[in-house]
């Protein structure tokens, strides 16, 4: 017994050292831990007093000792995340204080502010670093600059007593989504995560409300994400460019940007209008323009075509100008069409163009690069005409999102056990059919690296399929780009290009 009391105690020094509990607030804090523990007693207990970086190994005792006590039913990830946040919660500050102390210190510098809120959002577990330094991560030198290269481990896959709970859940509707205000100091369910440790920040952007919060399991540096107040789908318009702009104004130090808001182009979900940003220099960021576009309508914008895998158009310029320039592209684009390069605005009445967009600052200027996309599908290519096809999918099948678009390939968990493996059939020459069958996918890009290498050892096979994984997702990025990379679609992307000039001319 004396061992509970001590990781109370611990987590309590924890949550003090941090600065996500008040001196006065401790005496609370034990006995909602008290409670939440089901002890009416209270044993004082003396510990070491050496600082955690992380509180994890505490909070893994207590519920072990908690699923001992028979308070957990599975001792599942699930139930486990349920009672790691509840704990969490119990030593940390209510909203309205986070939110207090977030514009204390955006009042002096936004910068200072999400510095703090993103150090409490690690502190307080609710971003997992303990799971996510369990992904893979590398960076791949390109033609088109350094990616990076992310194998995501960071997710446990559910085990079967999780998958039984879940057929004997009924099904809800509250929160709406994992991105709904609602999610806010909710306990979780087996078909909700977790969120009783959960802080967001209220944000206008246009006038309108928004929050602002960290993803639990970040991708890059600082990832956030600023989601609508209303529980409404991504939509593409000149207000989604807007509000990118206006948040940049008033965080000048965090990139932003939007998915897709159509299928297969678009992100994960799609059914809550949302963006995503950060402080992280993306290799977009620094991709250089290679060739510069003359907007007549808007002299006080720069305008290019971005070195990149993908069709990308680079605005640079005042707030106002960048906002209406790129407005007038997103319109053009929405209902062009090339048949000569497969480019259909529509069939029917379902739309197919429309764009990821990505604004930033360059000092007293601000920028947006406007990605287009096209989500059309074909007897050839089921998945998406511009999208990885099949010869990729065993790299790459699910969307290319905002991330990945921007130069981060977040590959699945599978291939950080299917690259081993084939380290192991590369180093020994293994045949096919002494291959196992699952990893047949692989075959013929084994085979094109066997070529390529003659040589693979023991001690050059990880950084060869390292490299090689990295010149695959430049692949990735090119087949989903809209206008392919040689002289065909270049000429292509030019006569788009002419024609919004043209378009602006006549309007004028």
């Amino acid at each position: 017994m004396e061992t509970i009391f001590a990781a109370i105690e611990q987590l309590i020094r924890y949550a003090e050292q941090r600065g996500l509990l008040a001196p006065e607030d401790v005496v609370y804090a034990r006995n909602r831990l008290l409670a939440t523990l089901r002890l009416t007693e209270w044993q004082p207990a003396e510990v070491k007093d050496v600082p955690l970086a992380s509180p994890a190994p505490v909070l893994d005792a207590m519920i072990d000792w908690a699923y001992e006590q028979g308070l957990l039913e599975t001792n599942t990830t699930t139930e486990r995340d349920i009672w790691d946040a509840r704990l969490m919660d119990c030593v940390m500050p209510r909203p309205s204080e986070v939110i207090r102390a977030f514009y204390e210190r955006y009042r002096r510098s936004p910068q200072e502010a999400t510095d703090w809120f993103y150090s409490l959002s690690q502190a307080s577990n609710y971003i997992q670093t303990a799971r996510i330094a369990n992904n893979q991560h590398w960076k791949v030198s390109t033609i088109y600059g350094e990616l990076d290269i992310t194998i995501n481990l960071a997710k446990p896959e559910k085990d079967p007593k999780e998958i039984a709970k879940l057929k004997e859940m009924p099904s809800s509707s509250y929160p709406k989504c994992v991105l709904c205000k609602e999610n806010e100091g909710y306990e979780g369910t087996w078909r909700h995560p977790a969120r009783s440790n959960h802080r967001v920040i209220p944000i206008t952007l246009l006038d309108e409300q928004w929050y602002f919060q960290y993803s639990p399991y970040v991708y890059y540096h600082e990832h956030c994400i600023v989601f609508s107040a209303e529980h409404v789908p991504m939509k593409m318009e000149r207000k989604t460019l807007e509000r990118l702009l206006d948040f940049v104004e008033k965080f000048p130090h965090y990139f932003i940007g939007s998915n897709a808001d159509l299928p297969i182009v678009g992100g994960s979900i799609l059914v809550h209008d949302h963006f995503q940003g950060g402080c992280y220099p993306f290799a977009m960021e620094k991709a250089e323009i290679e060739e510069c576009i003359p907007l007549p309508s808007f002299p006080s914008v720069t305008a290019g075509i971005v070195r990149w895998p993908m069709s990308v158009i680079r605005l640079t310029g005042p707030k106002e100008d960048v906002l209406d320039a790129a407005a007038f592209l997103y319109e053009t684009w929405r209902t062009y069409s090339d048949p000569s390069v497969e480019i259909m605005a529509y069939s029917g009445d379902v739309p197919h163009n429309t764009i990821t967009p990505i604004a930033r600052r360059r000092g007293d200027l601000f920028e947006l690069d406007i990605v287009l996309r096209n989500n059309r599908t074909s007897a050839e290519h089921p998945y998406g005409i511009f999208h990885p096809h099949e010869e990729l999918h065993h790299i790459k099948k699910e969307n290319i999102g905002l991330i990945e678009v921007m130069g981060l390939a977040v590959l699945p968990a599978r291939l950080a056990v299917e690259l081993e493996t084939l380290a192991d059939y590369l180093v020994h020459r293994t045949k096919k059919e002494d291959w196992d069958e699952s990893m047949h996918k692989h075959w013929d890009w084994c085979e094109a690296i066997h070529s390529a290498y003659p040589d693979i050892t023991k001690d050059n096979v990880h950084d060869i399929l390292r490299h090689e994984v990295g010149q695959r997702f430049v692949t990735v990025l090119e087949h989903a780009g809209v206008f392919k990379r040689d002289k065909r679609g270049k000429d292509a992307f030019r006569r788009f290009l002419q024609h919004a000039v043209e378009r602006m001319s006549s309007l004028v």
